[in-house]
């Protein structure tokens, strides 16, 4: 799709990307991914097998789900600050990444010594508040002002900044921990991020981060959101990374790996997969309709969920910049 825009009265030709999102599309996809997966560790059985070319031709036989034409989203036409606008009042409700993450993170940061924390793009203060019970002083910072409005009235009492990662409003070698969740996919090149973080810490600081993993990202991808206005849907621009790039970013700066987790989701925590819906699926993708291909989805979805990371940063390294 090609949006001719005028700028200064030069024709400006912007090639906007777009995705075709549609149910069954979808469906297939899990299917195919059950498949590939059960032939590369060697428990696709024929039965195995047969019930999933099974249950392809049920899907492709489905009137509902050939009904649905899908949907075009752009790609882009959302931003992050969008879509936070939006989580803000019910971020703090149940979430099952979150479920997952927190009590990992608290037991890497619960055997720290107190001191100065950084909790870098902080949201709604989660961890804010639990370091600040434990007797850190936190200072909050997070591109979101609607996030940190919750923030601020979570936590009259904590210094909470309006900023973004690649340009902290902190001094250098000012704080002993910096603590980032769930966040860094929103940021597209982690350089310049590690570099304030090792920038804002002292010699021997530690880093402690979470994100989605790359590997979830395939069989959960990110999803449209649709305007109340009545806007096209638009997905926002996430970055799903390897391991590798973690390091790649990190390491040049002087911080040294001390812990590495790559946690999967409970198979509990996904009860919704154990038996097909009866429904119609609804008109546009979503995760739920993962229910009408339970296996397949369980064994796609036996993924790592969340990448964590704990570094230290070097005191020569630091000494030396």
């Amino acid at each position: 799709m090609i949006d001719i825009q005028w700028t200064n009265r030069t024709m400006v030709n912007t090639v906007i990307a777009m995705t075709h999102l549609r149910g069954l599309g979808y469906l297939l996809g899990l299917q195919g991914a059950a498949l590939l997966r059960g032939m590369r560790e060697g428990t696709a059985d024929r039965a195995f097998v047969e019930r999933r070319i099974d249950e392809i031709r049920q899907l492709l036989d489905d009137p509902a789900l050939n009904a649905d034409e899908g949907v075009d989203a752009s790609l882009g036409d959302i931003s992050t600050n969008d879509v936070y606008q939006q989580w803000a009042p019910a971020y703090d409700g149940p979430n099952t990444m979150i479920d997952l993450e927190e009590p990992l993170i608290h037991s890497i940061l619960d055997d720290l010594p107190l001191g100065t924390v950084l909790d870098a793009a902080c949201g709604t203060g989660r961890y804010a508040a639990h370091l600040a019970e434990k007797g850190h002083r936190v200072i909050g910072v997070d591109a979101s002002p609607d996030m940190l409005a919750v923030a601020r009235k979570r936590l009259p009492d904590v210094d909470l900044h309006v900023a973004g990662l690649e340009a902290l409003p902190l001094p250098d070698d000012s704080v002993d921990i910096v603590v980032c969740g769930l966040a860094l996919a929103h940021v597209p090149d982690l350089v310049p991020v590690m570099a304030e973080f090792a920038r804002v810490l002292r010699p021997g600081g530690h880093l402690v981060i979470s994100d989605a993993h790359q590997l979830l990202s395939y069989v959960r991808p990110t999803l449209a959101r649709y305007a109340e206005d009545g806007a096209p849907p638009s997905i926002l621009v996430e970055h799903h990374r390897p391991l590798s790039a973690y390091l790649a970013a990190a390491l040049p700066m002087g911080f040294q790996v001390r812990h590495c987790a790559e946690p999967k989701s409970p198979r509990e925590s996904r009860s919704q997969l154990d038996e097909p819906l009866s429904d119609p699926p609804p008109t546009h993708v979503s995760w739920e309709i993962q229910g009408w291909c339970p296996e397949a989805a369980a064994i796609a979805n036996d993924v790592p969920s969340i990448v964590i990371w704990h570094f230290q940063l070097d005191d020569e390294a630091k000494s030396g910049q």
